[in-house]
């Protein structure tokens, strides 16, 4: 299985391959699942005392603060996955030669 990583912000990563959702801070079912998961400890603040801006929610159930916003860390994800196949192809490319 291929590990592919996103950057978050300030040199934290995290595993495309576990991440479920990426959404704003600002409803209140967000802030409210935000609330639970800091009771749960399975909160992770990697904003460095800045804004939150997303919400990353990782099928662990693990819940990661973020201070990129949802539509810059979705766009890391699709150039991320955008490389990976242009890697692929080249591979198949070379292989078949």
């Amino acid at each position: 299985m291929d590990v592919k990583l996103i950057n978050i912000g300030f040199g934290n990563l995290v595993s495309a391959n576990r991440l479920v959702v990426v959404v704003s801070p600002e409803s209140a079912p967000i802030k409210r699942t935000v609330s639970e998961s800091r009771n749960r400890g399975m909160l992770l603040d990697t904003t460095f005392g800045r804004k939150t801006r997303a919400v990353l929610i990782m099928d662990s159930g693990h819940v990661i603060l973020s201070a990129i916003n949802p539509e810059t860390i979705a766009n890391r994800f699709s150039q991320k996955d955008v490389r990976v196949r242009e890697e692929a192809d080249r591979e198949s490319d070379d292989s078949e030669e």
